[in-house]
């Protein structure tokens, strides 16, 4: 609904008390100006209408100021007296009606959709659509203003928007508490605004986050759309509408699970390179080959016993309620117990899984087992973010929580889309490859995790590289990881991690590399690196210095002297 068609339904609304308060007026003016009054020569006279209306007005309003331009009759006292009574009651009917009116629940939501619509509308900037805004929206809409890039946010929960207008963000976030499932709310939130680079269904309905994959690939198919599911049907029903990515945490514990299993080099490149810029990383605890126990055979538990046992580790599993899980082999208990923890071999256990959806329980799980077997390698599922304090005190070998894992995956797509590319062609290159990959950029980097971003060769995003092509000249790779500070060139802290031209995906390419419209480039460095890049690829003159060496005249007559 428009601001006009707001605007249109509260004077519909407002029709009765604006009629009395007209109505009122009109009697009351017309009392004035029909009923006589004695001027101070005792002649008899009447008000003018504008005299009429003066008066009104000051005496509707309960200002007060006088009888004027003469002393009142007492016909004309009474009158004012009548009028009095009669203009302020249709005021007060007036006012309370407004009031009433815009109390109503109905009301305040058209007001809010409407400047939702405008905020949304004046967004001049790439924004990503969040669609549930709990803890892992919440997660994910902190990381991506931390990285400057703007959100909107769709989320059915009142106390979540509340919680939304309450946090401290740099930028203005336009939200609207609606449902996302419904594709007039999709369409009021910008998914036909060409500023919007993606949409993420993050709910915890997984038929909700369905219904809205399914309208943004039907009304605008080439939108990225980013869906959080836990069901294997409806991820597949995702799939067959062309969802971009479907991220199911418990399946990407999984496969990093056995990636740090088998090959830990590829592990660690995956996360040097998704971690928050300037976290430091620690090189993993490796984890114990034996007898393991999985307390809990749910989403998550079936997920890290599959990884187990494919590595031909032995797996006891407990579980309470074999048949939800369709459990066929497992000891049946809660795990809290310590005779439970016994039959399933704690003793001689060289790990844990606490994996039930209690993280109270979860804890009691792993405190018990500890005091059984204090050896133990603990994973443990952390359920809930309020409970961090708790987890943080306790420092198990592994801890996983499913917001964390599904922020994370998504920030890593939208931050730079072609990192997502490089890591799942990285894991099929082997782990020697990729250790080789770490050497590399710890080498060039340092030891905190690098930034990455995405650059494209193409008009407006590479003005001056286009600009030096049209010139004849050829420029290079290696003319975008140079930095023009002082009288020299110099390299800046910046590794080229892949070159894709057109179906053609080069992976860490030579810096002699030339480059060709069209070209997209993954890079990986410091942010101050990153922001010189993005000068550069805008500023002729700068560009002209690092591919030729020289300096560009400023004037027109100083170009054409150097031709």
């Amino acid at each position: 609904m428009s601001l006009n068609q707001i605007i249109f339904l509260i004077l519909r609304r407002m029709r009765a008390p604006l009629l009395m308060v007209i109505i009122s007026y009109a009697i009351a003016l017309i009392g004035f100006v029909l009923i006589p009054g004695v001027d101070d020569h005792g002649r008899p006279y009447h008000l003018s209408f504008f005299d009429g209306f003066y008066i009104l007005s000051y005496t509707a309003t309960t200002i007060g100021f006088g009888e004027v331009p003469y002393p009142f009759t007492i016909h004309q006292r009474l009158w004012m007296t009548f009028s009095i009574y009669m203009t302020v009651i249709s005021w007060f009917y007036a006012i309370g009606a407004i009031l009433a009116l815009f109390q109503e629940s109905a009301l305040k939501q058209a007001l809010k959709t409407a400047i939702f619509q405008r905020d949304v509308r004046n967004l001049m900037e790439p924004f990503y659509l969040i669609c549930g805004y709990g803890e892992t929206g919440g997660e994910l809409v902190r990381a991506l203003d931390r990285n400057e890039l703007r959100v909107v946010v769709l989320e059915i929960a009142p106390e979540r928007i509340n919680e939304l207008e309450m946090t401290d963000y740099q930028f203005n976030i336009p939200h609207l508490c609606a449902d996302a499932k419904l594709s007039e709310v999709l369409l009021f939130a910008g998914i036909k605004n060409p500023m919007c680079r993606g949409v993420a269904a993050l709910t915890d309905d997984d038929h909700a986050n369905l219904a809205i994959s399914v309208a943004v690939k039907l009304i605008k198919p080439d939108l990225p759309v980013l869906s959080r599911v836990q069901d294997d049907v409806v991820a597949a029903n995702m799939a067959s509408f062309g969802t971009n990515r479907i991220i199911n945490p418990y399946h990407i514990f999984g496969e990093h699970l056995a990636m740090r299993l088998n090959a830990l080099g590829t592990y660690l490149l995956h996360e040097w390179l998704t971690r928050a810029p300037g976290d430091a990383i620690a090189t993993p605890a490796a984890i114990p080959q034996g007898h393991w126990i999985a307390c809990g055979y749910g989403r998550f538990g079936k997920s890290v016993v599959s990884s187990l046992q494919n590595e031909n580790m032995q797996v006891t599993i407990i579980e309470a309620d074999p048949e939800g899980t369709q459990c066929d082999d497992c000891i049946i208990g809660s795990g809290v117990e310590a005779h439970v923890l016994q039959q399933a071999g704690v003793e001689h256990a060289v790990g844990i899984v606490a994996g039930t959806d209690n993280d109270i329980n979860n804890l009691s799980i792993v405190m018990t087992a500890l005091e059984l077997n204090p050896d133990l390698f603990v994973i443990i599922r952390k359920n809930k973010r309020h409970n961090d304090p708790l987890f943080q005190h306790f420092n198990a070998d592994i801890t996983m929580q499913p917001s964390d894992v599904i922020a994370h995956t998504c920030l890593a797509y939208m931050v730079s889309p072609m990192l997502a590319e490089f890591l799942t062609i990285a894991r099929h290159k082997g782990n020697q490859w990729a250790n080789a990959v770490i050497a590399q950029l710890v080498s060039k980097l340092g030891e905190q995790v690098p930034d990455t971003w995405d650059i494209a060769i193409e008009d407006e995003m590479a003005i001056a590289v286009c600009a030096m092509m049209e010139q004849g000249l050829q420029p290079a790779l290696k003319h975008l990881m140079m930095s023009p500070a002082g009288q020299q060139r110099r390299e800046m802290p910046v590794v080229p991690l892949m070159l894709v031209r057109g179906n053609q995906e080069m992976l860490l390419p030579e810096l002699s590399t030339p480059l060709q419209i069209g070209d997209r480039i993954l890079c990986c460095g410091l942010d101050q690196a990153k922001s010189v890049q993005r000068f550069i690829m805008h500023d002729v003159k700068t560009m002209h210095y690092l591919v030729t060496g020289t300096e560009m005249p400023e004037t027109w007559i100083g170009r054409w002297l150097k031709q």
